[in-house]
């Protein structure tokens, strides 16, 4: 079987509660209730962990907390102001977390035939329930397929203008810039792979299985978004690596339909 799929061939969910280190564990249960208490049923549908700490390879002092909030309605000035709160009380209460990030999205638009192959399938197979019904069960399994990459990550040439005016004003952007190239890499030989991963690593080496001429530059990718990588090192990426994914991903899948 290929790696990241289950035995029918789906990509299996790649994240669970039981995976969860034991360093993050009060900051998970503190998670939990803190959503519940401020969102409440009435606002809140489900919430789900997604990244390093459902995965159990979040290390303590240096990985973050990826949250995933779908919500009854479309998001509030007042979702967001309180979701801000929420990150910053979880990030100043457990030292074990460089960060904390609450995505907010209504259930409607999880559940869209317009995201059924991007957020649909982020929160089917990345995402790891940790409040409410699971919206996974409405969703289709998922295949490592051209059509998955197209709308997972082929809007790459459309990012890559708004990248360069934010790293002109001085943004830092490694870790967002970093981890995107690396997973445009990845599925851009997905469906040719016929498997799934989320490492950053293992994923530079799928890649350049494929395109070992781009080997170095996205291993530099890999070192950017884990923050690790030389000054400089974004503008390196912007200018020397995204054009070529971002041509290559139209010319193998076509390009992301528009939101």
């Amino acid at each position: 079987m290929r790696e990241g799929l289950s035995p029918a061939g789906t990509i299996a969910r790649e994240g669970a509660l039981e995976r969860v280190p034991e360093a993050f564990a009060p900051l998970v249960a503190a998670a939990r209730e803190r959503i519940a208490a401020t969102f409440g049923p009435d606002r809140l549908h489900s919430a789900y962990l997604y990244g390093s700490v459902p995965r159990g390879t979040a290390v303590p002092g240096v990985s973050d907390l990826d949250l995933q909030l779908a919500l009854r309605a479309e998001p509030t000035e007042a979702d967001r102001a309180d979701a801000r709160a929420l990150e910053e009380s979880l990030d100043a209460d457990f030292p074990q977390v460089d960060g904390v990030g609450a995505l907010l999205t209504s259930a409607d638009v999880l559940l869209s035939e317009r995201e059924r192959y991007d957020l649909g399938f982020f929160v089917a197979c990345l995402c790891t329930p940790l409040l409410g019904p699971d919206l996974a069960e409405e969703l289709p399994a998922y295949r490592p397929t051209s059509l998955l990459a197209r709308e997972t990550n082929g809007d790459l040439a459309r990012v890559l203008p708004g990248w360069r005016d934010r790293y002109a004003r001085g943004e830092e952007l490694g870790r967002i810039v970093g981890r995107r190239l690396v997973r445009t890499g990845l599925t851009l030989v997905m469906p040719r792979w016929g498997g799934w991963t989320s490492d950053l690593d293992r994923s530079a080496e799928v890649f350049a299985a494929y395109y070992p001429e781009w080997e170095g530059p996205m291993r530099l990718a890999v070192r950017a978004g884990r923050s690790q990588a030389p000054p400089g090192s974004v503008g390196v990426l912007l200018d020397g690596l995204a054009p070529w994914p971002a041509a290559e991903y139209a010319r193998v899948h076509g390009e992301k339909a528009p939101r």
